[in-house]
């Protein structure tokens, strides 16, 4: 049995959101695929996260033993380390990431939890790991020049190969908010794509 961990990144609901009704298409189509497999949904919004305090950077950096599991900020990291496959569903917004997915990634950096530092440097600790990265974008942003503006799918890609994740996907609905586009058909493309690799995820 596999742990899929379930991240929402949005305070839109399923239905008002472009980016979970693509999501939520893909966590249907896995479930079928592996009914055995555990889902847990961490909806950032009800949890509440926050940016990190002088208190929780102590934290952070403390010891990682028995204790530090009851902690609150560092049990995001535990949980995120301990999931076998991760789905990360959020928006592009104003070229990044919502912050409060940069906050949630803050949780769960932590030094020997899900990286360590050797003498050559940063190595991430989440290895064989499966992820992917769902986003409704605004304009299109596949290519040049609007691609070299993008910076949510990218930072998001590069925080997971940090910490070590080797397989990586992302699923992006392109267009959604320029005049005249067909909003429903470039949904409805990602969902058959998210689909697909819900099979084969």
């Amino acid at each position: 049995m596999k742990t899929v961990l379930y991240v929402k990144a949005n305070p839109k609901s399923n239905e008002n959101s472009k980016t979970f009704q693509i999501a939520e298409k893909f966590i249907e189509s896995y479930n079928k695929k592996n009914p055995e497999d555990k889902i847990i949904t961490l909806d950032l919004y009800k949890e509440n996260i926050n940016f990190l305090t002088e208190k929780n950077i102590q934290e952070v950096f403390g010891p990682k033993n028995e204790e530090s599991k009851k902690n609150r900020i560092l049990s995001y990291a535990y949980g995120f380390a301990q999931a076998d496959k991760y789905v990360i569903a959020a928006p592009l917004w104003n070229l990044g990431v919502p912050s409060i997915l940069k906050a949630y990634f803050d949780y769960v950096t932590v030094k020997d939890i899900s990286f360590k530092y050797t003498a050559e440097g940063p190595v991430g600790l989440l290895k064989n790991k499966n992820a992917v990265y769902i986003s409704a974008r605004g304009g299109i942003y596949d290519a040049p020049p609007m691609s070299n503006f993008e910076f949510g799918e990218r930072y998001v890609k590069t925080i997971l190969t940090f910490l070590g994740v080797e397989k990586y996907t992302a699923i992006c609905a392109d267009g959604v908010d320029i005049m005249g586009a067909d909003v429903q058909k470039i949904v409805g493309s990602a969902i058959d794509k998210a689909r697909k690799l819900a099979e084969i995820f």
